[in-house]
């Protein structure tokens, strides 16, 4: 692995030529969404980048084998995730197709118990001059309405959806769509980065089940200048430093 490399505990991310690095959000996600053997048996992670919520799937289903899936439609970006799964432990169970999510719905036959995904998700902002760039950060290329309607097209019965979104309207919104298609969230978690500051990021988790009840929490990152004791909990299994 080069310089550029972010080193986990049981695996190691490669950036280079990647449109998009290792960041908090994406840690999170693949530290938060629930994985239980004998349901979460095919997964699948949209946009992947760098291949790390899914390296981190693996990981945590390494129990039961599950098979992960990824895609990523900046092509370098989908090569670097390549790489990097082949250099992992679980490089039999990782697979990776350099494509839209309209493409891969329109032509696989396969059902996803557990759909992934740390989406595009900047607006109305500006966009930057680098084109894939903007394709990783700014819903230009696949709408909150496109990653809902599009990953319910593959759902398994019973499956579910995860992703995280900046807090606010951008969470009510991707709530209301995902409404309209008969899922509704049974986990969400507000993520602060202090105990002070307003919640930056909302994780939510999507289910077509009508019964199950509601968790709700609260995340914060750093209390007292040192990462929370609830943050360490939730990313040590990934985090050398934790």
């Amino acid at each position: 692995m080069s310089s550029n490399s972010f080193i986990f505990k049981q695996f190691a991310v490669g950036q280079e030529g990647c449109a998009m690095k290792v960041g908090t959000d994406g840690v999170l996600l693949g530290a938060w969404c629930r994985l239980e053997p004998g349901k979460d048996e095919v997964l699948l992670d949209i946009g992947t980048g760098t291949g790390l919520i899914a390296l981190q799937l693996a990981q945590r289903s390494f129990d039961w084998s599950a098979d992960i899936y990824a895609i990523e439609i900046d092509e370098p970006s989908a090569r670097v995730a390549e790489r990097n799964f082949a250099a992992s432990k679980w490089a039999n169970r990782l697979s990776i197709s350099a494509v839209s999510l309209q493409k891969f719905v329109k032509n696989t036959h396969r059902k996803f118990d557990h759909i992934v995904s740390n989406p595009p998700f900047f607006i109305d902002s500006l966009t930057t001059p680098d084109p894939a760039r903007t394709t990783a950060r700014h819903a230009t290329r696949l709408t909150y309405d496109e990653l809902i309607s599009l990953s319910v097209s593959i759902l398994a019965p019973g499956g579910r959806i995860s992703t995280i979104v900046p807090a606010g309207r951008e969470t009510q919104k991707i709530v209301e769509i995902a409404a309209a298609e008969n899922l509704r969230p049974i986990r969400i978690m507000e993520v602060h980065s202090t105990p002070k500051s307003g919640p930056k990021r909302t994780l939510i988790e999507f289910s077509t089940c009508a019964t199950e009840p509601v968790q709700e929490g609260k995340l914060i990152i750093e209390e007292n200048g040192t990462f929370s004791d609830a943050y360490r909990a939730l990313t040590r299994d990934f985090y050398l430093k934790f």
